[in-house]
C-alpha cells in the first residue's frame, strides 16, 4: 500500500484536485459567499469589499435619458464668510479646547463600552444598534475627529471603515435611505474630502451603488425604505406617502459622489427627485412650498400641512446649499430656493409676544383645508436650522432681508434657550403671534394668561416637549452668524449656551439627553445620539476656532454637518 502511494497519482485524482482548486479560487475572488479581505497598495489597512456587489446589481427600470452633471466654468459667487470674522485669541482658543475636551471624553466613552455599535448609552455603558448596524456612531465622527487633530482615533475608525459589509444589515435587510444617506454616506464623503484616505472613498463608492438601488422603480423615485430583497427582485416602488424631508434631502450627498467619481448615474438619481418638486412647486395649495407629505409613487401632492420643522426642514436646506455645491451651474435651485424663503417668510414666520418685546422670530406651520387655513404659532428646536438657511441665503443671493431674517430667527433659538431655567430650549413649545413681524407689540395678558410657575416662562404659551436630545440646530444657526457677520456677540452667546448644555448634560462618562429643561440639572435618559459627535460639538468647535478652517466659501456642510468640499 505504501509503494501504490508513493507511486505516480492517478490522472482522475489530478483532474478532481484541479476542479477543486479552481472552484475554490473562484470563490475567494468574486462569488459573494466568501468575503474577501484585501491589502492594496493604494490602501493602509486591510479591506473587506462588501458580500453583495450592488454595482453589478441586475437594474429593472433603467433611466430612458441620464440626467447629468452640469457642466461649464464654475459662476463666480458671492463671498459668504465676513473678512471681520478672522483671527484667534486666547478666549476662543480656550473655549474651543474646552468643547475638544468634552469630544475627546465623548469618542473615548464610546470606543471603551460601544466600539463598533451605532450609538453609546451614556448611563447604562453599553452599546444599541440604531441605524443598520453599520457603526453609525463612528462613521458619523470622522470628519470631527479628523478636524480636531485626533488623528490617531481617526486611523482607528478608517480600519473598521474598512471592513464594513454594507450588504449585512441589522435591521432585517431594510435600509432607511434618509439616515443612511446623511449619516453614513454624508460622513464618508466629508471625512474623504478632509483626508483624501482612499479607503473611505472606496466604502463611499459601495454604500452609494447599494443605496442607488433604492430608486430602481417604475418611475425612478424613491423608497424611504431600500428592501434588499425587493430591489433584486425588481419589486421596488415609489412610497405612497413620503415626507418632502426624506426625499429632499439626498442630493448634497449623491451630487458630491458623482463629482467625485464622475459617475452620472447618481446625479441622475436626485436630479429626478428635484424634477418632481420643481413641477409642483407652484400648483400646492401653498404656492411656493411643498406639503409635508407627497405621494412619490404616483407623483401628487398630499395636500394639508405645511411646515419647515421636522420631515420637512431639510429639503428647503438643500435647495439653498445645491447652489454653492454646484457652483451655480443649475439656475433651477435658486429659483425654487427663493420662492420657497418667500413663501416661507409670508406664511410660516412670526413674532412671538414676549415680555420685553424683543425683535426675535420663530416659523410656525399651516394647515390648509379648503378654504380653511390653520395656523400655529409653534416653534420646534429642529427648526432652529432655519435661521443659518437664511442667512447663508442672504449671502448667496444677495439678499439682505434675508439675512436680517436670519439673524431674527437665530436670536429667537436664543431667547428660548435663556428663557428657561436649564438654560436650553426645548424641543417644542407654543406661543402667542403678534399681528406683524415689524413694529409695537405689547404684551397682552389677555391672550397670554399669567403665571407664576417657572417652568413656562413668560412668553410662552406651553411648553410641549420638555426635552433635550443634544440638538444642534441652534448652535448651527449661531456659528452660521459667526461666520457670516463676525459679529463677536454670536461667539459670546455660543459659550454661554455651550456652559449651560455641558452643566446639564454631562454624565460620568459622557453626555446624555435631558429629560426636562424647565428644570435645572433634572433628570437624563440614557441616550447620546450620534449627532452630539457629528454635529453639536463641531458647531461649537468650529465657532470658537479660526474662521480659515472649513471656511463657507470652501465647504459646504449637509444637515448632518459634514462639510463637503465645493468644486474650484
Amino acid at each position: 500500500m505504501l509503494s501504490q502511494l508513493q507511486g505516480p497519482i492517478p490522472r482522475r485524482y489530478v483532474a478532481l484536485l484541479f476542479f477543486v482548486v479552481c472552484i475554490a479560487l473562484f470563490l475567494w475572488s468574486g462569488f459573494d459567499i466568501i468575503p474577501r479581505r484585501v491589502t492594496a497598495p493604494r490602501f493602509k489597512y486591510p479591506y473587506m469589499p462588501s458580500s453583495y456587489d450592488w454595482s453589478k446589481a441586475k437594474i429593472y427600470h433603467p433611466p430612458t435619458d441620464m440626467k447629468k452633471l452640469p457642466t461649464g466654468s464654475p459662476k463666480p459667487l458671492p463671498k459668504i464668510q465676513s473678512k471681520q470674522s478672522g483671527g484667534q485669541d486666547a478666549i476662543n482658543n480656550a473655549r474651543k479646547e474646552a468643547v475638544k475636551k468634552a469630544l475627546v471624553k465623548s469618542w473615548g466613552a464610546y470606543k471603551q463600552y460601544a466600539w463598533t455599535k451605532d450609538e453609546l448609552m451614556p448611563l447604562s455603558a453599553k452599546g444599541k444598534e440604531s441605524f443598520s448596524g453599520w457603526s453609525a456612531q463612528l462613521v458619523d465622527a470622522l470628519d470631527t475627529l479628523w478636524i480636531m487633530g485626533l488623528k490617531d482615533d481617526f486611523n482607528l475608525a478608517v480600519k473598521e471603515v474598512a471592513l464594513i459589509d454594507w450588504s449585512k444589515t441589522k435591521s432585517g435587510g431594510v435600509v432607511n435611505l434618509f439616515e443612511v444617506t446623511i449619516r453614513y454616506l454624508g460622513g464618508l464623503l466629508a471625512a474623504y474630502d478632509l483626508s483624501q484616505e482612499p479607503i473611505l472613498l472606496a466604502k463611499a463608492v459601495e454604500l452609494g451603488n447599494t443605496l442607488y438601488a433604492t430608486f430602481d422603480t417604475p418611475n425612478r423615485l424613491p423608497s424611504h425604505w431600500l428592501d434588499y430583497e425587493k430591489a433584486k427582485q425588481g419589486t421596488q416602488t415609489a412610497d405612497d406617502k413620503m415626507s418632502g424631508a426624506a426625499g429632499g434631502t439626498l442630493c448634497m450627498e449623491f451630487t458630491r459622489l458623482a463629482q467625485i467619481t464622475g459617475e452620472d448615474k447618481f446625479y441622475d438619481a436626485v436630479e429626478r427627485i428635484n424634477m418632481f418638486f420643481r413641477r409642483f412647486q407652484n400648483e400646492t395649495t401653498l404656492p411656493g412650498m411643498w406639503p409635508i407629505w407627497m405621494n412619490y409613487r404616483d407623483e401628487e401632492m398630499l395636500e394639508s400641512s405645511y411646515s419647515i420643522a421636522g420631515s420637512a426642514d431639510s429639503q428647503y436646506e438643500y435647495l439653498v446649499k445645491m447652489h454653492p455645491l454646484l457652483s451655480g451651474l443649475n439656475p433651477e435651485y435658486p429659483e425654487m430656493a427663493i420662492k420657497a424663503l418667500d413663501t416661507i417668510r409670508d406664511n410660516l414666520l412670526f413674532r412671538p409676544m414676549t415680555p420685553k418685546e424683543d425683535n426675535i422670530l420663530f416659523a410656525g406651520s399651516i394647515k390648509i383645508n379648503g378654504n380653511d387655513t390653520q395656523f400655529s404659532a409653534d416653534m420646534d428646536h429642529l427648526t432652529c436650522f432655519a435661521g443659518g438657511m437664511y442667512a447663508l441665503a442672504g449671502k448667496l443671493f444677495t439678499r439682505d432681508d434675508y439675512l436680517d431674517l436670519g439673524s431674527r430667527l437665530t436670536a429667537g433659538c436664543v431667547w428660548e434657550y435663556d428663557a428657561m431655567p436649564s438654560g436650553i430650549m426645548p424641543e417644542s413649545a407654543t406661543f402667542v403671534a403678534c399681528d406683524k413681524l415689524d413694529g409695537p407689540c405689547p404684551f397682552d395678558t389677555e391672550r397670554m394668561p399669567p403665571t407664576d410657575d417657572p417652568r413656562r416662562p413668560g412668553g410662552f404659551l406651553s411648553v410641549k416637549g420638555r426635552h433635550y436630545l443634544l440638538r444642534p440646530e441652534a448652535i448651527e444657526s449661531v456659528f452660521y452668524m459667526w461666520r457670516i457677520t463676525g459679529d463677536q456677540i454670536w461667539r459670546d452667546t455660543a459659550w454661554r449656551m455651550w456652559e449651560n448644555v455641558v452643566r446639564e448634560t454631562e454624565t460620568e462618562l459622557a453626555f446624555a439627553i435631558v429629560k426636562d429643561v424647565t428644570v435645572s440639572l433634572g433628570e437624563k435618559g440614557d441616550s447620546m445620539e450620534t449627532f452630539w459627535l457629528s454635529e453639536t460639538m463641531k458647531y461649537f468647535w468650529l465657532t470658537f476656532e479660526d474662521p480659515s478652517v472649513l471656511s463657507l466659501d470652501e465647504y459646504v456642510f449637509n444637515t448632518e454637518a459634514h462639510p463637503f468640499r465645493r468644486p474650484a
